[in-house]
């Protein structure tokens, strides 16, 4: 069985929920107090143990490439204040992973995103983490993933119970119980934005799935799906529907980056914990009135 050492994150979109400030800058570098919201990403797929991450990006949004390298000028600044903790922190973003770029052109959904990396890929099972989907957690869910895919050797997806009345925002997912677990199931057919009455269940995937090379030839034969787009929920589903996958119940709070609540939901968590932050606003919120 194949080692996985890389992960894929699509970061093409325009991010219209989050607008205006999108407009101006990717939703990608809005921060989580003092750090992007791509950083959570990058950095739960090294946690994991990936080593090689692309990101699928857009014109626009070099500031991300930006924040993942090293710049000599800002180094010699901090060095010449003796800021040697914050020097230090920059240098360990930096060391992370191996952090490559590139343009999706056309922004034609999550599929056509995922098959411009086919080249990075090769024939290498991989991660993909949704680039609006920050999840916080005691184990990375990327390595959660890869912990099903190793004892299983199919392509697993993240999910959890959403909704019916939300269902059709996401996919649902036609499943059968795994024999003595009761967060991992097996997953033999999805539909993406299902219609009132299509839905399998009420398991969607949510921000983080494991696939196999083998979906690179259903991507390039996709035709337009929900929305216009092609749609990687319908690769998947051919996965699912030949040889099958497994749908992991992770563990781990998810927050929707590209939606304005989700973002100060996923600030107020990160800065109840950030050791200059946490007493403060703990304080602050115990004094409002609401």
């Amino acid at each position: 069985m194949r080692k996985i050492t890389k992960a894929i994150i699509p970061a093409a979109g325009l991010g219209t929920r989050m607008l205006p400030i999108s407009h101006a800058v990717p939703k990608e570098m809005l921060p989580i107090v003092d750090l992007p919201a791509i950083y959570y990403l990058v950095e739960e797929a090294a946690r994991s143990g990936i080593t090689d991450i692309l990101v699928i990006t857009n014109r626009d949004k070099d500031a991300m490439e930006d924040f993942f390298d090293l710049s000599p000028e800002y180094i010699s600044a901090l060095e010449a204040k003796g800021k040697i903790n914050e020097l230090s922190e920059i240098k360990r973003i930096a060391d992370m992973a191996n952090v490559y770029f590139l343009r999706q052109k056309e922004t034609k959904g999550l599929g056509h995103a995922v098959g411009r990396a086919r080249s990075f890929i090769g024939d290498e099972p991989f991660l993909v983490l949704y680039g609006d989907d920050i999840i916080f957690s005691r184990t990375p869910v990327c390595r959660q993933l890869m912990d099903v895919y190793e004892k299983f050797g199919k392509p697993v997806v993240g999910v959890k119970p959403v909704p019916v009345e939300q269902l059709a925002k996401y996919c649902s997912l036609k499943v059968e119980d795994v024999p003595g677990r009761d967060d991992l199931f097996f997953c033999t057919d999805m539909i993406e934005k299902p219609k009132p009455g299509e839905e399998f269940s009420n398991l969607s995937i949510l921000g983080r799935v494991l696939l196999t090379p083998d979906v690179f030839d259903i991507i390039d034969g996709l035709e337009p799906g929900a929305g216009g787009e092609y749609q990687l929920t319908d690769a998947m589903r051919e996965l699912a529907r030949g040889g099958g996958a497994y749908a992991l119940e992770f563990e781990g709070d998810r927050f929707d980056l590209g939606s304005k609540t989700g973002f100060l939901k996923a600030n107020i968590i990160k800065g109840l914990q950030h050791p200059e932050t946490s007493e403060e606003l703990r304080d602050f919120l115990r004094s409002l009135d609401i």
